[in-house]
């Protein structure tokens, strides 16, 4: 279904899989992939099968092809990942597959390309992000934190053949956290740290400079969109879908301008104190304990509550 004129895709996708209305409906394919010229995709894990609904990236140059993220579920029955990448590249396609970040909902069907001829697959881990980049491994400051002492200057580049993927690391939402920009789209991909929805901040000095970072790529590179991995916000300024949802009807697009990566560093600059802090089209979470996560914890389990006794 075409997407509204309210919530339009600027790259001319057409309207994302965003949920079932009700019980017993239909259940959409498990990955609903969308064309962006003849070598690059965007796929998107079905809302049944994860609420988190991840977006992956599939890049295709002269040479090789490059997967950004394997999504939230292992089971290649229930999503089945290598099947469509190898349907698209075929099963004999040199691969990459890289992450933006570690977390669970964006490495779990790693293990389907584990046997996969002609694919370099690079583990979620810090070190090995490193040094397949050929960094020098972080000072780490506990789980998930990363100090930008260390890597505020590093940049590397993915050479797939008549296209060039440039690589920075972007902690704060996560310490293996990394950005791409492709030369061939011009797309900034951004993981975790920005998208149309909750931006959670683990260590916010390293956010706060990849955000910087993030910005200088994309002027220096002259990015056309910044995309990231998933969508939370509704059309309403500042109102996100509660965590849990499976249903979203009416979400913004997926892509975002420079400009609204630049509202995103703005409105970082001002934040001081952990907490949560709502912009129109994403709400910034300082810091991750209770006392910044029990307002929208409980207003997601309300809601799946909701339901579970009464549908959508």
């Amino acid at each position: 279904m075409p997407a509204s004129d309210a919530q339009a895709s600027p790259l001319g996708f057409d309207r994302w899989e965003h949920g079932l209305p009700r019980r017993g409906s239909t259940p959409a394919a498990p990955i609903h992939v969308q064309a962006f010229g003849e070598d690059t995709w965007v796929l998107r894990q079905a809302k049944l099968v994860c609420y988190e609904a991840p977006f992956m990236y599939l890049l295709r140059g002269s040479d090789r092809s490059l997967l950004v993220d394997t999504g939230a579920v292992s089971d290649a029955r229930r999503f089945p990942l290598r099947l469509t990448v190898d349907e698209i590249i075929g099963k004999d396609g040199p691969l990459l597959v890289v992450h933006t970040h570690g977390h669970g909902d964006h490495v779990a069907a790693d293990r389907q390309f584990s046997d996969r001829a002609n694919t370099v697959l690079v583990n979620r881990d810090l070190p090995s992000v490193y040094e397949f980049f050929g960094w020098s491994s972080p000072t780490s400051q506990g789980p998930g934190a990363t100090t930008l002492t260390d890597v505020g200057s590093l940049k590397a580049s993915i050479e797939l053949g008549d296209r060039r993927i440039d690589v920075i690391p972007t902690p704060g939402h996560h310490a293996t956290s990394i950005s791409f920009s492709d030369s061939l789209t011009r797309w900034l991909l951004s993981g975790d740290t920005v998208y149309p929805g909750r931006l959670y901040v683990q260590d916010y000095p390293a956010f706060r400079v990849s955000l910087d970072r993030l910005v200088e790529l994309a002027e220096s590179n002259r990015a056309s969109y910044v995309l990231g991995c998933h969508v939370e916000m509704t059309s309403v300024p500042g109102r996100d879908y509660p965590i849990g949802c499976t249903y979203q009807p009416d979400e913004p697009p997926l892509e975002m301008s420079v400009e609204q990566l630049v509202a995103v560093r703005e409105a970082s600059r001002s934040i001081v104190v952990p907490g949560i802090y709502p912009s129109d089209d994403f709400i910034i979470y300082n810091g991750t304990g209770l006392g910044v996560a029990w307002r929208p914890a409980c207003r997601g389990l309300a809601h799946r509550t909701r339901e579970l006794l009464f549908g959508h």
